[in-house]
């Protein structure tokens, strides 16, 4: 008996869909995984011929998620191209908001679309609240939204859907499958924290548009600075952030720490969790502006997995190779050079468990994403490559957080290298920026008392080219925009997002890349019900939205998810 196929489309219906598949052999272990985006935008072609200070605005359009992080990113390529500083206030503004979209983003992330993957809600309903509650305290010393009455509350809602025989949000997901780890009072917990959560998210995009204007799609960054000058110097909207901001770090030290830190130990021995790092190589780069003189998190990548050496980025090392991907060329070509002209061939007859359908020609292209490579090798980014980056770096804040969630759960380093690390770093991250970000609010409000600042002039000399770049960190990984400036507009732009680094398809030299490499080698408990391969692809965050089908070739539907993050949109 030969390799089934099995085909999972769309696992995210965010910005375009992601197809994953796999094959797997008699034994229903993975030996083969393709990754294949399956829908084409083009937001760089719309640039070409625009001008260079609309960048960000348009290019934030590429996320409906983390519109800030593309929208920033615009404006600092511009920047950098144009040989513009922003002034300090500005810079920390940005920082600060950068900081609570992460808090925001990530919070949803874990509890809204990767949660249910943890979580066997339909177990919750067979509690004993009054034992879960007494739980909570295991995995925090003043637990949120745990008391035996919230709980009870909490299970009286969801079992009202169900004798209904309508699980709302919960429908026709996979629960009662063998790779669910949560006791029932454990899953109770955190779905109590899931509800919690939805409140808290709320709260988080006050935060963020507090000084962004709007959350998503913010309006006030501009080149050379930003426009939300009364508010920077409004005791009223400082007082404001700040008191939000408390509500969100409670509920990530109180809840989403505590969740994690109970993951960690029902996990532990969970074989498909432990798994699922193919590619031991990890960029990150520099983010979160404290003050003048530090930053957050510093750049890098390792290799091999080896936090004993860290190196320094080189630019021009960082090129995409379009071998097995939907566009027109072979060749690696650096980011300021690159080509973005479709070239669509489809998919081929098979088989697959569900039997004849459409599928990937691994030996042809397959996916409308790029395969970035540095130095000719794949790399993963995102708050793992992040974590390790700057626990290589000798980075004391990252060294000491990691340390104390290791030493709390008695997991190895090694552990990091695992689906549940990925998931656990995302945590780690989140909890790293909400320590520290007001570390960025004081700073500029001990700045705003002696400058006022928050724009330099600048002038685009048309007879002149430019050409500048921004790499930084956004909540799902690295992130660079690249552009080209001649005659006074954008001659060229590229943008080279997180997703587009782990779930880029093979390249010319046969490598695969994070997604792909992180999925040899599960084991599935029930090829029509691939929980497993959702738990490890949904760990990498593709910022799925709030409906998620799995169909098969036919159009007959397998399953569906289905949440409700109140954020719904699309993502880099």
């Amino acid at each position: 008996m030969g390799n089934r196929r099995v085909v999972i489309d769309p696992i995210t219906r965010i910005e375009g869909h992601l197809r994953i598949e796999v094959e797997v052999d008699e034994n229903n272990v993975v030996q083969k995984a393709y990754s294949s985006s399956t829908l084409w935008r083009g937001i760089e072609l719309i640039l070409k011929g625009r001008d260079p200070r609309d960048a960000g605005l348009m290019s934030q359009r590429i996320c409906g998620v983390c519109t800030y992080s593309h929208y920033k990113a615009g404006v600092e390529a511009v920047e950098n191209a144009l040989g513009v500083e922003a002034p300090y206030n500005a810079q920390l503004i940005r920082s600060l908001l950068n900081e609570s979209l992460y808090m925001h983003d990530h919070v949803v992330h874990f509890y809204h679309l990767h949660g249910l993957d943890w979580v066997d809600v339909v177990s919750a309903l067979s509690a004993d609240p009054e034992k879960a509650s007494k739980l909570a305290f295991k995995y925090s010393d003043s637990p949120i939204a745990t008391g035996a009455d919230e709980l009870t509350a909490v299970q009286k809602r969801v079992k009202e859907f169900v004798d209904k025989g309508q699980l709302g949000p919960f429908a026709n997901a996979y629960w009662g499958n063998g790779t669910y780890k949560f006791s029932p009072e454990q899953n109770l917990i955190a779905l109590s924290h899931y509800l919690k959560a939805l409140e808290v998210q709320r709260v988080a995009a006050q935060m963020f548009a507090i000084f962004g204007a709007k959350q998503p799609h913010p309006q006030s960054l501009v080149v050379g600075g930003v426009t939300c000058v009364r508010d920077i110097l409004s005791p009223t909207r400082l007082a404001q952030w700040k008191e939000k901001y408390k509500i969100v770090k409670d509920f990530i030290d109180r809840a989403y720490q505590a969740d994690i830190i109970m993951a960690a130990e029902a996990y532990g021995t969970e074989e498909t969790v432990l798994g699922g790092v193919g590619v031991k190589n990890f960029l990150a780069a520099d983010a979160f502006m404290l003050n003048r003189t530090e930053n957050l998190f510093q750049s890098g990548y390792i290799t091999n997995g080896d936090i004993t050496q860290v190196f320094d980025i080189d630019d021009m090392k960082i090129e995409e190779d379009v071998t097995h991907a939907w566009y027109k060329g072979t060749n690696h070509l650096q980011p300021w050079d690159g080509v973005t002209e479709p070239d669509y061939t489809g998919f081929v007859d098979g088989d697959t468990v569900n039997g004849e359908a459409k599928i990937i020609d691994e030996n042809a292209k397959y996916s409308w994403v790029k395969s970035p490579r540095y130095d000719d090798q794949a790399m993963e980014v995102g708050p793992l490559a992040c974590l390790l980056v700057n626990y290589a770096r000798g980075n004391t804040k990252v060294q000491a957080e990691v340390g104390a969630f290791l030493k709390r759960t008695g997991l190895p380093v090694g552990a990091l290298f695992t689906t549940l690390g990925r998931t656990a770093a995302r945590m780690l991250q989140t909890k790293l920026i909400s320590d520290n970000a007001i570390i960025t609010f004081n700073s500029l409000v001990e700045n705003i008392k002696t400058d006022d600042s928050t724009y330099t002039k600048f002038e685009i000399d048309h007879s002149k080219v430019y050409k500048g770049r921004f790499i930084g960190e956004a909540p799902r990984g690295t992130l660079s925009h690249w552009v080209r400036i001649k005659d006074g507009v954008i001659e060229n732009y590229q943008a080279v997002v997180p997703t587009t680094w782990n779930a880029g398809p093979m390249d010319g030299n046969g490598t695969i890349g994070p997604y792909e490499a992180s999925l040899v080698g599960l084991k599935l408990e029930d090829p029509t019900k691939p929980l497993e391969v959702l738990r490890v692809i949904h760990s990498f965050d593709p910022c799925m939205s709030c409906s998620v089908h799995v169909m098969d070739m036919k159009g007959a539907e397998l399953s569906e998810f289905k949440v409700n993050p109140m954020n719904s949109g699309t993502a880099c």
